[in-house]
């Protein structure tokens, strides 16, 4: 199974009750059934040409309403995940898993090689980041570091935590009492289950690599919108409603005001950008004009053309 999705699954069913597992052992063998006998929804979801962010974003939405937000957000991490010709599978893999949980078979965690071990790690956090405010991935992303920075200064605390040989149970309590009532609930719990589905010798390096991820998705929650007017009341709305569409996730605006940009906004949410200003589009125009009539640009477009050799002989 993709790594990656029983690592977010092992999150969400960790964080479930017995009742909250009854649910969704009905729920998700609900949406297993409708994808093995809805040809439409089916094809629409093993289609190559579809992608992943798309087809989580159908799941997610035929499923908003219907079922419980758990289930929802498994069965649209499990789409948008899992190559297009394993979708079935991975719902099917899902439901299965939440019948196997509700029934105390927990099954053991089996190893991995250092890359699954790492998605499955990385898996467990974005179901964790998803229920994160901006704020608290903040600390979450301090706190894994100063973690990796001890073990990696105390020879001690090396040996333990790296010790393939020891039960990761031991490893566990060992980080719960050098963090329990000291880091937030979900940074402890991440770490418990570094301890228990990570490799051993790469404690110190998933934590690093945490870290990294944590700032990722602490980027993809602010939007940093630099517009050429101040943006207030129904327009700031409707440009985070805009936003929410297009990352799939409710980001926070963080609103500067240029006016050289003349109108529209410039939006950067973690690696993507959006230019929808004027100034990039006279720019554009510019580069264009340029290009096909061979004009040098002085200011806002006013220029003159290059003389022809012929010309400056003359």
């Amino acid at each position: 199974m993709n790594p990656r999705l029983a690592g977010y699954a092992a999150a969400v069913f960790g964080a479930a009750d017995p009742a909250d597992l009854s649910r969704l052992v009905t729920e998700l063998d609900q949406v297993d059934r409708l994808l093995r006998t809805n040809d439409v929804l089916r094809t629409a979801l093993v289609d190559t040409a579809v992608a992943p962010a798309t087809r989580r974003a159908v799941v997610d939405d035929l499923l908003e309403g219907r079922v419980s937000e758990e289930t929802r957000r498994l069965a649209a991490f499990a789409v948008g995940t899992a190559h297009s010709n394993e979708v079935p599978a991975a719902v099917a893999w899902l439901a299965h898993r939440a019948r196997r949980l509700a029934a105390g078979d927990g099954s053991a965690i089996t190893a991995l090689g250092h890359l699954g071990a790492r998605a499955r790690v990385g898996g467990f956090a974005e179901a964790l980041f998803e229920q994160m405010t901006t704020a608290e991935l903040e600390e979450m992303e301090d706190e894994l570091f100063r973690f990796g920075r001890t073990i990696e200064t105390t020879s001690l605390l090396r040996a333990a935590m790296t010790d393939r040989d020891l039960p990761p149970e031991v490893r566990n309590a060992v980080a719960g009492d050098l963090l329990g009532g000291k880091v937030l609930p979900a940074t402890l719990r991440l770490v418990e289950y570094l301890g228990e589905a990570g490799r051993a010798r790469d404690v110190i390096g998933t934590l690093y690599w945490l870290v990294d991820r944590t700032a990722e998705a602490r980027g993809w929650r602010v939007a940093r919108v630099v517009a050429a007017r101040p943006v207030d009341g129904e327009e700031r709305e409707r440009l985070a409603e805009s936003l929410r569409e297009l990352t799939g996730q409710d980001v926070e605006l963080q609103v500067t005001v240029d006016e050289a940009l003349l109108a529209g906004v410039r939006v950067r949410i973690g690696d993507l950008q959006v230019d929808a200003t004027a100034r990039a589009r006279i720019d554009q125009l510019r580069e264009h004009m340029a290009a096909m009539s061979g004009w040098e640009d002085h200011g806002y477009g006013v220029g003159r053309r290059q003389p022809t050799q012929g010309e400056e002989a003359n």
